[in-house]
């Protein structure tokens, strides 16, 4: 029995939620290509997402990353990798749900604070008090986040392989987009 991906899969949530350890452990396990959204757009840039942040500032690198986004969903069917606010933008939302599946890691702020606390690669926590703009950012993102086609729970004590098995046996549960064949 294999595994089929029907459509592709765009991991969501906030920074340190997993979402490329994890998404590259599914795509591992489905024998799918998996494809980060922030490493496409730095390719495509030639500089880091600091650094277009820094230079472009947030708007354009907004208006990138949609323009990656649309390019990925209509490609090859994959696991995608979505930078945390991604899928804040009401057009990459109907894209992800009309091409593909959005799957909502979402972990509490607890997990996520001790995940990218010592990343000085996150321009928007570049601030005085990166706490405090991590826990502004969870709570304006966490209503947007939860309008995913799936979400699964995670925590500090669940590893990325077995993360990565929740979110398969999550999509089984939706044929659409992955499902079992024999052969």
């Amino acid at each position: 029995m294999k595994l089929v991906l029907n459509k592709t899969v765009a991991l969501i949530g906030m920074m340190g939620a997993g979402k490329t350890a994890v998404g590259k452990a599914i795509a591992a396990r489905l024998h799918a290509p998996f494809v980060d959204s922030d490493s496409e757009i730095e390719r495509a840039a030639n500089m880091s997402i600091a650094e277009i942040f820094e230079r472009d500032g947030e708007a354009f690198f907004r208006e990138k990353e949609s323009q990656i986004i649309k390019r990925l969903i209509e490609g090859e069917k994959c696991i995608l990798s979505t930078g945390g606010g991604a899928f804040l933008a009401e057009h990459n939302r109907r894209l992800i749900h009309e091409k593909g599946a959005s799957v909502w890691l979402n972990a509490g702020l607890d997990v996520l604070w001790g995940r990218v606390k010592n990343n000085p690669s996150r321009p928007l926590l570049q601030t005085e008090n990166p706490f405090q703009a991590l826990s502004k950012l969870y709570s304006e993102r966490k209503s947007i986040y939860a309008l995913a086609d799936l979400s699964v729970e995670s925590g500090a004590q669940i590893s990325v392989d077995d993360m990565a098995d929740k979110v398969i046996l999550n999509l089984l549960n939706r044929p659409d987009i992955l499902e079992r064949q024999d052969g």
